[in-house]
Formats: structure tokens, C-alpha cells, sequence
């Protein structure tokens, strides 16, 4: 089974000057602007690290879930906060480092079976997979 989402941006005008916008297929995101001043410069708007960001805690949540149910819990509350490092490297930037922050409610779980859940779950979340995915790439110019 193959499950495919799509999200797409836009942008015009050069890097520091330029504007983009980005949707999603379900509408979530509908032309939500990014750019420079959103990416570098800590003005209001979206950025390429905050949506990797969010994929990626509620993609640790959902998986959590289903360790901790394969397990014979379920969880009263999974909060989970994602933090992309974009750092200046030799060629450029990079994201560096993800540090994923949870904080659960789930009775009767010692600390123990928890810690290895979340662990187990670190490792075979999809999107912390998609840090080592191979990368296709079709490019038109108009």
C-alpha cells in the first residue's frame, strides 16, 4: 500500500526580497506565506524547518500511540515538541538536529517500558525514516 500527500510552494523575486506561499492538499495550508524574514529573521509566518518541525511531532505522537497500544496502553494525553536546528555549515545551511521533547500522561506504564516505547518509536517514526530517504527529483523550466 502506497499513501501519497502533496504539498506545493511558490515563489517569486530573489532571496531577501522574495515571497513565496505554500498549500497543502487537504487545505490546512492555503497559500500561507514564508520567506526570508519568516525563515532567517524570526518575522511571523511559516518556514521549510516549523512544517518539518510539525510533521515530525505529530508524526512521533501517532506512532507513539501505536507502540504503547501494541504494548496494551493507551494514552490519556501524547504532547510532543519538535525542534529543527538550521545551522551555517561549510557549503551553506543544513538542519543539523531534531530534538523531539514528549511529555505523556498513560496510566500504569513504569518509566522503564515507557522510555524504550519512546525510543523504539524515535528510531521507526516515518518521518524521523525520512531523514535517510532517497530523494527524487523531475525539474521543468517554463
Amino acid at each position: 500500500m502506497t499513501i501519497k500527500k502533496s504539498a506545493n510552494s511558490k515563489w517569486s523575486g530573489d532571496i531577501k526580497t522574495g515571497k513565496g506561499s505554500i498549500s497543502t492538499q487537504s487545505g490546512a495550508l492555503n497559500n500561507q506565506p514564508y520567506g526570508f524574514n519568516t525563515r532567517f529573521e524570526d518575522k511571523p509566518g511559516s518556514n521549510p524547518e516549523e512544517l518539518v518541525a510539525a510533521a515530525h511531532s505529530a508524526c512521533f505522537s501517532m506512532a507513539l500511540s501505536l507502540a504503547l497500544g501494541e504494548a496494551g496502553f493507551t494514552a490519556d494525553n501524547i504532547d510532543t515538541k519538535a525542534v529543527v536546528s538550521l545551522d551555517e555549515v561549510d557549503d551553506g545551511f543544513a538542519v543539523t538536529h531534531i530534538a523531539l521533547e514528549v511529555n505523556a500522561k498513560i496510566a500504569d506504564i513504569a518509566n522503564e517500558q515507557f522510555q524504550a516505547l519512546c525510543e523504539q518509536t524515535k528510531k521507526g517514526c516515518p518521518i524521523s525514516k525520512l531523514m535517510n530517504a532517497e530523494i527524487s527529483l523531475k525539474a521543468e523550466l517554463n
